[in-house]
């Protein structure tokens, strides 16, 4: 029998941004599992359909939320701060400002633009700290969030690597919605198949541990990018010649093991390792099969469950339900060049018919028949001057506003 869900649906009406938090979306990823002879069947939990656009807006709202009831937080006098690679401060971001508290996020110099100007438009303070610093030292975003704390009066640090909220946002919220929306489903009605990528190590634990509640036998595979530590058995994670450790993808991996990140037995069941290439490529594959405007970690997620899918054929067959959790969107990455730079400098018509492409370029070879005047595009043999002199003559005495990029202006035409 399927779950009560009136805690795991939407409201109609919100009484705040906060209440559009979670609730989201499983979408199947049919087109995709075709492309690639997957016969499972494939969902993905879209996070960037959460209000500030990301997984971790989840565990924002939870740890903001129960640091007030414990008194942690004190209304018009705590100062927030918080190491994050960006979605966890955007969701605490929205949090602060539902709830009034400053907010100082310390990122590292990796992370997109677009997360620093989200966070910056709900009101945070970015410091950007070296990408390169290890999380032990001073000069990481960690360690400048501790001196920063020690610094400010009244500053608190909510600290997803070690908050247990990180992790139960996802235990009694984004499990529990994962097994109402699959035993919504005809037929099988388990989930059998979990794979997130991990960075707290909140999202996977959480929801690993509402999984297994509902299906004890539900396979979790944990992501990890090459370079970061946290997959098991340690040998995953020792690098092969030439590697330099360092990988563009954001939001998981580390190189330390955080304390929600559970190391259990029988939690993550096993783990696979992804490189930068694979991801990205995932991302384009699913904008253009699935029409889902996902962001890297999402990639990753993907790259990383069609290697563990793959990698025995017994892993894959008809029935079998696998979920993928899909951390984020391309809001956050529009300018970042493993997007942008496949995108820009394209030939027109690269991805049509040659047909369709060719009738392109013969429209594009008119355009020297034409040209731009104050009455609009009209064919040039002579009835430029024609038109310019008649839209001159109706237009004498009269004042036109016209809109500039900086303000409006006035112009007259005498």
């Amino acid at each position: 029998m399927a779950p009560a869900t009136s805690n795991l649906t939407r409201p109609l009406v919100l009484d705040n941004a906060l209440d559009g938090v979670g609730h989201t979306p499983l979408c199947r990823l049919d087109r995709l599992a075709k492309a690639h002879g997957i016969k499972s069947n494939l969902f993905g939990k879209v996070e960037f359909m959460s209000a500030g656009g990301s997984v971790k807006d989840r565990i924002a709202k939870r740890m903001v939320q129960q640091a007030e009831k414990d008194g942690v937080l004190i209304p018009g006098k705590s100062v927030v701060i918080e190491p994050t690679s960006g979605n966890t401060g955007i969701g605490l971001a929205l949090a602060c400002a539902v709830h009034g508290y400053p907010l100082i996020i310390t990122l590292p110099e990796k992370m997109s633009m677009e997360k620093e100007l989200t966070m910056r438009a709900l009101g945070a303070e970015i410091i950007r700290t070296p990408t390169a610093a290890a999380s032990h030292s001073p000069l990481s975003n960690i360690g400048v969030a501790k001196r920063l704390k020690d610094a400010i009066p009244n500053a608190v640090i909510l600290d997803q690597y070690t908050n247990p909220n990180n992790p139960l946002a996802h235990e009694l919220g984004t499990g529990p919605e994962i097994v109402a929306a699959i035993e919504s489903l005809p037929g099988n009605q388990r989930v059998d198949v979990f794979v997130a990528g991990a960075g707290t190590g909140g999202t996977i634990s959480g929801t690993a541990r509402a999984l297994k509640k509902h299906n004890k036998d539900c396979t979790v595979v944990g992501v990890d990018p090459r370079g970061s530590v946290l997959a098991l058995p340690e040998s995953l994670n020792v690098l092969k010649d030439g590697e330099d450790g360092m990988y563009q993808v954001e939001g998981i991996g580390y190189d330390f093991i955080p304390k929600v990140l559970s190391r259990e037995p029988g939690l993550v069941d096993q783990w696979v390792k992804t490189q930068d290439t694979d991801s990205f490529k995932l991302v384009r594959d699913m904008m253009r099969q699935e029409a889902l405007l996902i962001g890297g970690s999402s990639g990753a997620s993907m790259a990383g469950a069609l290697q563990w899918l793959k990698a025995s054929p017994e892993r894959d067959f008809e029935g079998q339900n696998v979920v993928i959790m899909l951390p984020d969107g391309l809001r956050n990455y529009m300018t970042k060049p493993w997007f942008a730079d496949g995108l820009t400098g394209r030939e027109l018509g690269s991805d049509l018919s040659p047909e369709v492409a060719s009738q392109i370029n013969k429209v594009l070879a008119d355009n020297h028949k034409y040209s731009l005047s104050a009455n609009g595009d009209v064919p040039t043999h002579g009835k430029v001057e024609e038109a310019v002199t008649t839209f001159t003559e109706t237009m004498k005495g009269v004042s036109v506003g016209t809109r500039g990029v900086n303000g409006v202006g006035k112009a007259a035409i005498a």
